[in-house]
């Protein structure tokens, strides 16, 4: 008699997240959700060519896309401008928040009592600000409110085809300190990209 074979979903590996990056006084913290593989692997925050985020930033900043990673992240520091995500680790198969499982999340309000200086959370897109939601409401006894005011602005992931990224840009532009370009979005406009 042959033996039974049980068949069992594997859960994905844990995925462990990227090092916030920050000088020692941001005025806004952006928070994603969780590195695509493509940012993982590079170990580069937005590292997906098709991700919006560092056109944007561009758009915005005048910080040329095409630098490598180290010079851009060096320059939007200079802006005031960090970056991290809420979840530190999870199990996700792909790269599509909907597919996140167990996610451990990072100490955002530690990062703020580091850096008293951060005036305004960033949230990149839904799943960041919906993760970060749950948890305060989900999984405390009573919500711990941010000591900052937060603004939901809209994803820039290649699979977010609800706004254009002009419509992307111009809200970005809206909260982004100020850059050299002013945060008009101006060069937001379709004649601005490259």
């Amino acid at each position: 008699m042959k033996p039974i074979r049980v068949s069992r979903e594997l859960e994905p590996e844990r995925c462990a997240g990227l090092d916030p990056v920050t000088g020692e006084a941001p005025d806004v913290l952006i928070l994603g959700s969780f590195p695509s593989h493509q940012s993982l692997a590079r170990s580069e925050y937005y590292g997906n060519p098709r991700n919006h985020f560092w056109q944007i930033i561009e758009a915005v900043y005048g910080i040329d896309r095409h630098l490598p990673y180290a010079d851009r992240v060096r320059e939007l520091v200079l802006h005031r401008v960090a970056l991290w995500d809420v979840i530190r680790s999870c199990h996700r198969e792909g790269s599509a928040d909907d597919r996140i499982r167990a996610p451990v999340l990072n100490d955002i309000h530690g990062f703020l009592a580091r850096h008293p200086t951060v005036r305004l959370i960033a949230f990149n897109g839904t799943a960041s600000e919906r993760c970060y939601t749950s948890y305060c409401s989900g999984n405390l006894t009573s919500p711990i409110p941010l000591p900052v005011p937060t603004r939901l602005l809209p994803s820039t992931s290649p699979a977010n085809t609800r706004y254009s990224f002009e419509a992307k840009c111009r809200s970005w532009a809206a909260v982004l300190p100020l850059g050299e370009h002013g945060n008009t979005g101006d060069s937001c406009s379709p004649l601005h990209r490259v």
